[in-house]
């Protein structure tokens, strides 16, 4: 099990020595921008580093959606993300589940198609589970063991966010046995407090000392996920903090 951070895209190799990260994860463009991600112009250094590099796509995407002007942008951007993605070495890429607002069983078959049309990416995709909304793909437990029934065919990978889960209500002791029962695989866990109350749906990650989650039952989660990559998400500069107490309390 590694340790890294999701670093700022200006210099991440600087920003990941900086809090000891083992590995890293970042935006290859605007997280709430529709166009093509630009070519890096340190695409070539990422890609001969010897840090595993992650990229999250961005926040707009939601290929679920009913909504053709929202699910055929969404399509074309998380092409284009694992194109950049490709381009600079990535491990994977990490994309929120999206929501259906005309129902998960729909949403469901949308995804179906998404992985069907595109065949094996050369980048692997992770869906990550997500702190709110209706009618969402991968919010509840329940729900996501749906839709990896639906995409049993296909090579899909997962990331667990325990700011999420706990923005979206779930029981966090168990909710890891839970998730690992409907996937099968945690491959990357993102490992976060957060700044509200359990169930309020709020994607608001916080620092370990100060935020909403007893940060016991975040090493605990860590623990029970047997992922291989552990990711924070958390404020910098506390973020070197977390990651360093992580590693000890591990």
């Amino acid at each position: 099990m590694i340790v890294g951070a999701h670093v700022p895209d200006d210099d991440p190799l600087a920003e990941a020595a900086s809090v000891d990260a083992e590995c890293i994860q970042l935006f290859v463009g605007p997280p709430q921008s529709w166009k093509k991600p630009p070519i890096r112009a340190d695409a070539n250094i990422l890609k001969s580093s010897e840090l595993p590099v992650y990229v999250h796509a961005p926040y707009l995407i939601n290929v679920a959606s009913p909504n053709n002007r929202v699910r055929i942008p969404s399509r074309k951007i998380l092409a284009d993300t694992l194109e950049r993605a490709e381009d600079i070495g990535a491990a994977a890429v990490i994309v929120h589940g999206g929501h259906a607002e005309d129902g998960v069983e729909h949403g469901f078959r949308r995804w179906w198609k998404v992985f069907e049309e595109m065949g094996e990416p050369r980048v692997p995709i992770y869906i990550e589970n997500t702190a709110g909304g209706e009618n969402a793909m991968a919010r509840k437990v329940d729900v996501l063991a749906q839709l990896w029934d639906m995409l049993e065919e296909f090579d899909v990978g997962f990331c667990f966010d325990t700011c999420h889960a706990h923005a979206a209500g779930e029981d966090l002791s168990d909710v890891v046995p839970r998730v690992l029962e409907a996937t099968g695989r945690i491959d990357l866990l993102h490992a976060n407090s957060s700044r509200d109350a359990p169930g309020t749906g709020a994607d608001r990650h916080a620092n370990f000392d100060g935020g909403a989650i007893d940060p016991e039952v975040i090493v605990d989660m860590v623990r029970a996920s047997q992922a291989p990559v552990v990711i924070c998400e958390t404020p910098w500069p506390g973020i070197g903090d977390d990651m360093a107490w992580l590693r000890k309390s591990l």
